[in-house]
Protein backbone atom coordinates (compact mmCIF):
# COMPACT_ATOMS: atom_id res chain seq x y z
CA UNK A 1 0.00 0.00 0.00
CA UNK A 2 1.37 3.63 -0.84
CA UNK A 3 0.28 6.67 0.55
CA UNK A 4 -0.19 8.74 -2.13
CA UNK A 5 -1.27 12.71 -2.02
CA UNK A 6 -3.27 13.61 -5.04
CA UNK A 7 -4.38 17.60 -6.28
CA UNK A 8 -7.10 17.28 -8.31
CA UNK A 9 -6.54 20.87 -10.67
CA UNK A 10 -9.10 23.30 -10.97
CA UNK A 11 -9.14 22.46 -14.48
CA UNK A 12 -10.14 18.55 -13.55
CA UNK A 13 -12.96 19.86 -11.62
CA UNK A 14 -14.49 22.73 -14.10
CA UNK A 15 -13.39 22.47 -17.54
CA UNK A 16 -11.75 25.30 -19.46
CA UNK A 17 -15.27 27.52 -20.72
CA UNK A 18 -18.07 25.29 -18.25
CA UNK A 19 -20.20 27.56 -16.12
CA UNK A 20 -19.31 27.76 -12.62
CA UNK A 21 -22.43 25.88 -11.61
CA UNK A 22 -23.33 22.98 -8.92
CA UNK A 23 -24.59 21.21 -11.56
CA UNK A 24 -21.46 20.99 -13.53
CA UNK A 25 -18.82 20.60 -10.21
CA UNK A 26 -20.58 17.67 -9.19
CA UNK A 27 -20.78 16.30 -12.24
CA UNK A 28 -17.06 17.03 -12.79
CA UNK A 29 -16.08 16.05 -8.73
CA UNK A 30 -18.47 12.61 -10.02
CA UNK A 31 -15.69 11.70 -12.43
CA UNK A 32 -12.69 12.69 -10.29
CA UNK A 33 -14.41 10.44 -7.12
CA UNK A 34 -14.72 7.40 -9.70
CA UNK A 35 -11.20 7.44 -10.47
CA UNK A 36 -10.12 8.03 -7.22
CA UNK A 37 -12.07 5.15 -5.45
CA UNK A 38 -10.29 2.64 -8.20
CA UNK A 39 -6.88 4.28 -6.39
CA UNK A 40 -8.37 3.27 -2.91
CA UNK A 41 -9.80 -0.08 -4.36
CA UNK A 42 -6.22 -1.08 -5.79
CA UNK A 43 -5.22 -0.95 -2.03
CA UNK A 44 -3.35 3.11 -1.57
CA UNK A 45 -4.62 5.31 1.01
CA UNK A 46 -5.21 9.05 -0.04
CA UNK A 47 -4.95 12.32 1.05
CA UNK A 48 -6.81 14.58 -1.46
CA UNK A 49 -5.94 18.81 -2.25
CA UNK A 50 -8.02 20.51 -4.99
CA UNK A 51 -8.15 23.72 -6.45
CA UNK A 52 -10.08 26.40 -6.53
CA UNK A 53 -9.63 29.41 -8.66
CA UNK A 54 -12.81 29.64 -10.30
CA UNK A 55 -15.14 29.12 -7.24
CA UNK A 56 -12.85 31.76 -5.40
CA UNK A 57 -13.85 34.35 -8.50
CA UNK A 58 -17.44 33.23 -8.66
CA UNK A 59 -18.08 34.03 -4.69
CA UNK A 60 -16.39 37.47 -5.18
CA UNK A 61 -18.37 38.67 -7.57
CA UNK A 62 -21.42 37.76 -6.10
CA UNK A 63 -20.84 39.16 -3.05
CA UNK A 64 -20.21 42.47 -5.45
CA UNK A 65 -23.33 41.85 -7.38
CA UNK A 66 -25.51 42.03 -4.61
CA UNK A 67 -24.05 45.74 -3.51
CA UNK A 68 -22.26 44.06 -0.41
CA UNK A 69 -18.48 44.40 0.17
CA UNK A 70 -17.25 41.57 -0.80
CA UNK A 71 -15.79 39.18 1.98
CA UNK A 72 -11.88 38.43 1.94
CA UNK A 73 -9.81 35.91 0.12
CA UNK A 74 -8.68 34.01 2.79
CA UNK A 75 -12.82 33.41 4.21
CA UNK A 76 -13.77 32.48 0.53
CA UNK A 77 -10.83 30.50 0.63
CA UNK A 78 -12.60 28.72 3.59
CA UNK A 79 -16.02 28.96 1.75
CA UNK A 80 -14.53 27.10 -0.79
CA UNK A 81 -12.51 24.61 0.97
CA UNK A 82 -16.24 23.19 2.64
CA UNK A 83 -17.95 23.40 -0.50
CA UNK A 84 -15.61 21.73 -2.66
CA UNK A 85 -14.94 19.54 0.05
CA UNK A 86 -18.55 18.23 0.89
CA UNK A 87 -19.48 17.12 -2.45
CA UNK A 88 -15.85 15.64 -2.80
CA UNK A 89 -16.44 13.73 0.22
CA UNK A 90 -19.95 12.97 -0.75
CA UNK A 91 -19.19 11.60 -3.96
CA UNK A 92 -16.22 9.51 -2.64
CA UNK A 93 -18.26 7.96 -0.59
CA UNK A 94 -20.85 6.69 -2.86
CA UNK A 95 -17.88 5.79 -5.57
CA UNK A 96 -16.06 3.55 -3.32
CA UNK A 97 -17.76 0.56 -2.41
CA UNK A 98 -15.82 -0.85 1.03
CA UNK A 99 -15.19 0.24 3.59
CA UNK A 100 -13.60 3.80 4.38
CA UNK A 101 -13.66 6.95 6.56
CA UNK A 102 -13.55 10.46 4.90
CA UNK A 103 -13.09 13.42 6.58
CA UNK A 104 -13.30 17.67 4.67
CA UNK A 105 -10.44 19.57 7.09
CA UNK A 106 -10.78 23.20 6.84
CA UNK A 107 -6.69 23.83 6.67
CA UNK A 108 -4.95 27.14 7.34
CA UNK A 109 -1.51 27.30 5.42
CA UNK A 110 1.06 29.74 6.45
CA UNK A 111 2.52 32.51 4.17
CA UNK A 112 4.79 35.00 4.84
CA UNK A 113 3.50 38.89 4.84
CA UNK A 114 6.76 40.40 3.14
CA UNK A 115 6.49 37.29 0.34
CA UNK A 116 7.72 39.61 -2.77
CA UNK A 117 4.35 37.43 -4.31
CA UNK A 118 2.19 40.30 -3.07
CA UNK A 119 3.57 43.10 -4.86
CA UNK A 120 3.08 41.36 -8.05
CA UNK A 121 0.09 39.20 -8.37
CA UNK A 122 0.06 36.24 -10.59
CA UNK A 123 -2.46 33.76 -9.75
CA UNK A 124 -5.28 33.51 -12.05
CA UNK A 125 -9.18 33.45 -10.32
CA UNK A 126 -12.91 33.89 -11.43
CA UNK A 127 -13.74 34.12 -15.14
CA UNK A 128 -12.13 34.17 -18.47
CA UNK A 129 -12.83 37.75 -20.33
CA UNK A 130 -12.01 39.00 -23.43
CA UNK A 131 -9.21 41.48 -23.35
CA UNK A 132 -11.54 44.51 -23.52
CA UNK A 133 -13.75 43.62 -21.05
CA UNK A 134 -11.12 42.19 -18.58
CA UNK A 135 -9.37 45.86 -18.70
CA UNK A 136 -12.94 47.04 -18.10
CA UNK A 137 -13.78 45.64 -14.99
CA UNK A 138 -9.97 46.15 -13.87
CA UNK A 139 -10.52 49.91 -14.30
CA UNK A 140 -13.73 49.41 -12.06
CA UNK A 141 -12.86 47.09 -9.61
CA UNK A 142 -9.11 47.68 -8.99
CA UNK A 143 -8.17 44.22 -10.25
CA UNK A 144 -4.91 42.89 -11.66
CA UNK A 145 -5.38 41.20 -14.90
CA UNK A 146 -3.28 38.91 -17.35
CA UNK A 147 -3.71 36.89 -20.49
CA UNK A 148 -4.44 33.31 -19.48
CA UNK A 149 -4.10 31.38 -22.79
CA UNK A 150 -6.19 32.91 -25.24
CA UNK A 151 -8.25 34.89 -22.13
CA UNK A 152 -7.69 37.26 -19.68
CA UNK A 153 -8.60 36.75 -15.81
CA UNK A 154 -8.12 38.53 -12.94
CA UNK A 155 -4.76 37.47 -10.69
CA UNK A 156 -4.40 37.80 -7.27
CA UNK A 157 -1.15 37.53 -4.91
CA UNK A 158 0.10 33.93 -4.84
CA UNK A 159 2.89 33.83 -1.83
CA UNK A 160 4.78 30.60 -0.79
CA UNK A 161 3.67 28.10 1.57
CA UNK A 162 5.28 28.12 4.54
CA UNK A 163 3.45 25.46 7.18
CA UNK A 164 0.30 23.69 7.48
CA UNK A 165 -0.80 24.74 10.69
CA UNK A 166 -3.08 21.43 10.80
CA UNK A 167 -0.58 19.13 9.54
CA UNK A 168 -0.79 17.04 13.07
CA UNK A 169 -4.27 16.70 12.58
CA UNK A 170 -3.92 15.48 9.27
CA UNK A 171 -1.25 13.20 10.71
CA UNK A 172 -3.66 11.60 13.43
CA UNK A 173 -6.57 10.97 10.80
CA UNK A 174 -4.16 9.64 8.09
CA UNK A 175 -2.49 7.13 11.00
CA UNK A 176 -6.55 6.10 11.60
CA UNK A 177 -6.77 5.46 8.15
CA UNK A 178 -9.16 8.25 7.15
CA UNK A 179 -9.19 9.23 3.50
CA UNK A 180 -8.51 13.43 4.36
CA UNK A 181 -9.62 15.99 2.21
CA UNK A 182 -7.48 19.14 2.92
CA UNK A 183 -5.51 22.34 2.04
CA UNK A 184 -8.49 22.97 -0.34
CA UNK A 185 -7.30 25.73 -2.86
CA UNK A 186 -3.74 25.67 -1.42
CA UNK A 187 -5.36 26.00 2.46
CA UNK A 188 -6.57 29.29 3.67
CA UNK A 189 -3.66 31.94 3.89
CA UNK A 190 -2.77 33.19 7.01
CA UNK A 191 0.16 34.97 8.39
CA UNK A 192 1.42 35.24 12.79
CA UNK A 193 1.83 38.28 13.89
CA UNK A 194 4.14 39.73 16.38
CA UNK A 195 2.18 38.50 19.29
CA UNK A 196 1.88 34.78 18.03
CA UNK A 197 -2.07 35.20 17.30
CA UNK A 198 -2.51 34.48 13.55
CA UNK A 199 -4.54 36.90 10.75
CA UNK A 200 -5.58 35.77 6.85
CA UNK A 201 -4.12 37.47 4.48
CA UNK A 202 -5.47 38.55 1.07
CA UNK A 203 -4.42 35.84 -1.06
CA UNK A 204 -5.19 32.85 -2.85
CA UNK A 205 -1.96 29.82 -2.45
CA UNK A 206 -0.59 28.15 -4.94
CA UNK A 207 -2.34 24.56 -5.09
CA UNK A 208 0.61 22.85 -6.39
CA UNK A 209 3.21 24.47 -3.87
CA UNK A 210 0.76 23.79 -0.53
CA UNK A 211 -0.02 20.21 -1.58
CA UNK A 212 3.87 19.46 -1.88
CA UNK A 213 4.62 20.75 0.98
CA UNK A 214 1.68 18.40 2.46
CA UNK A 215 3.50 15.57 1.13
CA UNK A 216 6.66 16.21 1.95
CA UNK A 217 5.39 17.06 5.33
CA UNK A 218 3.62 13.22 5.62
CA UNK A 219 6.80 11.59 3.75
CA UNK A 220 4.33 10.52 1.14
CA UNK A 221 5.18 7.95 -1.47
CA UNK A 222 3.62 9.46 -4.13
CA UNK A 223 2.57 13.07 -5.07
CA UNK A 224 0.14 13.53 -7.91
CA UNK A 225 -1.02 16.54 -9.79
CA UNK A 226 -4.00 15.82 -11.77
CA UNK A 227 -4.98 18.36 -14.47
CA UNK A 228 -6.27 18.83 -17.91
CA UNK A 229 -3.48 17.92 -20.14
CA UNK A 230 -1.76 14.35 -20.18
CA UNK A 231 1.58 15.45 -19.42
CA UNK A 232 4.32 17.81 -19.30
CA UNK A 233 5.41 18.85 -22.97
CA UNK A 234 8.08 20.53 -24.16
CA UNK A 235 7.62 22.72 -27.02
CA UNK A 236 3.89 23.19 -25.88
CA UNK A 237 1.60 24.69 -28.96
CA UNK A 238 4.59 24.08 -31.57
CA UNK A 239 5.05 21.33 -34.10
CA UNK A 240 8.00 20.10 -32.31
CA UNK A 241 6.04 19.52 -28.76
CA UNK A 242 6.99 16.26 -26.96
CA UNK A 243 5.35 14.65 -23.38
CA UNK A 244 7.94 13.80 -21.59
CA UNK A 245 8.09 10.60 -19.15
CA UNK A 246 10.38 9.49 -16.57
CA UNK A 247 12.64 12.93 -15.63
CA UNK A 248 14.76 13.83 -13.25
CA UNK A 249 14.51 17.53 -11.49
CA UNK A 250 17.63 18.94 -12.96
CA UNK A 251 16.26 17.90 -16.42
CA UNK A 252 12.90 19.88 -15.91
CA UNK A 253 14.77 23.37 -14.08
CA UNK A 254 16.96 23.07 -17.78
CA UNK A 255 12.95 24.12 -19.42
CA UNK A 256 10.99 26.91 -19.37
CA UNK A 257 7.14 26.10 -18.28
CA UNK A 258 4.38 28.78 -18.39
CA UNK A 259 4.30 30.60 -15.12
CA UNK A 260 0.48 30.32 -14.48
CA UNK A 261 -0.33 26.76 -14.89
CA UNK A 262 2.69 24.26 -15.84
CA UNK A 263 5.41 26.06 -14.09
CA UNK A 264 3.93 25.93 -10.72
CA UNK A 265 3.48 22.01 -10.86
CA UNK A 266 6.61 21.39 -12.55
CA UNK A 267 8.27 23.53 -9.44
CA UNK A 268 6.17 21.65 -7.15
CA UNK A 269 7.22 18.14 -8.08
CA UNK A 270 10.43 19.20 -8.33
CA UNK A 271 10.74 20.30 -4.86
CA UNK A 272 8.92 17.38 -3.52
CA UNK A 273 11.30 14.79 -4.97
CA UNK A 274 14.29 16.68 -4.34
CA UNK A 275 13.29 17.14 -0.56
CA UNK A 276 13.85 13.00 -0.33
CA UNK A 277 10.23 12.72 -1.77
CA UNK A 278 9.20 10.06 -3.80
CA UNK A 279 7.73 9.82 -7.38
CA UNK A 280 5.80 12.69 -8.30
CA UNK A 281 3.43 12.45 -11.24
CA UNK A 282 1.78 15.22 -13.17
CA UNK A 283 -1.23 14.07 -15.96
CA UNK A 284 -4.70 13.58 -16.64
CA UNK A 285 -7.06 12.50 -14.21
CA UNK A 286 -8.72 9.60 -16.39
CA UNK A 287 -4.78 8.03 -16.13
CA UNK A 288 -3.98 8.42 -12.35
CA UNK A 289 -3.75 4.65 -11.85
CA UNK A 290 -1.17 4.46 -15.22
CA UNK A 291 0.39 7.50 -13.57
CA UNK A 292 1.20 6.04 -10.28
CA UNK A 293 2.88 2.58 -12.06
CA UNK A 294 4.45 4.90 -14.14
CA UNK A 295 2.84 3.88 -17.11
CA UNK A 296 1.33 7.56 -18.25
CA UNK A 297 1.75 11.01 -17.90
CA UNK A 298 5.58 12.73 -16.41
CA UNK A 299 7.00 11.03 -13.67
CA UNK A 300 9.26 13.30 -11.53
CA UNK A 301 11.87 10.59 -10.17
CA UNK A 302 15.32 11.15 -8.39
CA UNK A 303 16.99 9.50 -10.65
CA UNK A 304 15.95 7.53 -13.94
CA UNK A 305 15.02 3.82 -13.30
CA UNK A 306 14.69 4.93 -9.51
Amino acid sequence: MALVVVALGGNALLRRGEPVSAATQRANIRRAAVALAQLMAEGHQLVITHGNGPQVGLLALQGEAAGKAAFPLDVLGAETEGMIGYVLQQELDNAYTGDARFATLLTQVEVDPQDPAFATPSKPVGSVYSEADAKRLAEQRGWSIAPDGNAWRRVVPSPRPIRILEIEVIRLLVAQGVTVICAGGGGIPVAQLADGTFIGVEAVIDKDHASGLLAAELQADAFLMLTDVPAVYTGWGTPAQRALGDVIPQELAALDFAAGSMGPKVQAACDFVNHGGGMAGIGALEDVSGLLMRHAGTRVVPRHGA
